[in-house]
């Protein structure tokens, strides 16, 4: 069977309805059940409420500059193999964002008021590193998979022992990342050099400040 190839204006118009699904609260449908599903809220006060709401848009929001970067990459990705890797990627991080979503109502929170403004940068910039080479775009995914590693693992540090819902997530967004990251390197992405890495760093926290508490 033959595959079809899209025009720009198909994929113009696919990228459209993307970042609505994305941005619009409750359109976003995860293909898997919540890691948390099955497990009960806790009692907690609400100074733990609040702070775990903060994590959890943090993550929330990440999950749309994950989204906003995949979708910019497929649209100016030059092979298609690699486009099909960024659409597959994306198609996963929709759990992760549909989880986080979940959770922060069960908070009684919301995401964050900045999110368009985090989709439109991410997709920036994933567009520019997709015309600038496919490696490139690669290197980008796998590093900004290790740098969320590194948020979520600072994250599940700080949630009280007894949130076993809020964990569960991020536990197993954490093991999804990482598979992400590797399979960037794998499919020759390049690694990128530590003063690359370090404004990466200095812009998630821009990012983490701006949505914490809004």
């Amino acid at each position: 069977m033959n595959s079809r190839h899209y025009s720009l204006l198909d994929r113009l118009l696919t990228q459209a309805d993307q970042s609505l699904r994305t941005l619009v609260p409750g359109a976003a449908q995860a293909q898997r059940p919540s890691p948390a599903a099955q497990l009960a809220n806790v009692p907690m006060d609400d100074e733990e409420r609040r702070h775990i709401a903060g994590l959890m848009r943090i993550n929330h929001t990440g999950e749309v500059c994950a989204q906003a970067l995949y979708q910019g990459q497929a649209l100016t990705a030059q092979l298609p193999d690699v486009r099909e890797k960024m659409e597959h990627a994306a198609a996963e991080e929709i759990d992760h964002l549909a989880w986080c979503e979940q959770r922060l109502r069960e908070l009684n929170s919301q995401p964050s008021v900045f999110n368009p403004l985090f989709y439109g940068l991410s997709f920036g910039i994933g567009a520019a590193a997709g015309l600038i080479s496919d490696r490139v775009s690669l290197g980008f995914v796998a590093a900004t998979e290790q740098l969320v590693e590194r948020h979520l693992d600072d994250h599940l540090a700080q949630l009280p022992e007894e949130d076993i819902k809020s964990r569960a997530i991020l536990e197993q967004m954490r093991e999804d990342e990482i598979e992400h990251g590797n399979q960037a390197l794998d499919a020759g992405g390049v690694v990128f050099p530590p003063p690359v890495k370090a404004a990466m760093v200095l812009l998630s926290k821009v990012m983490t400040k701006a949505t914490y508490r809004t």
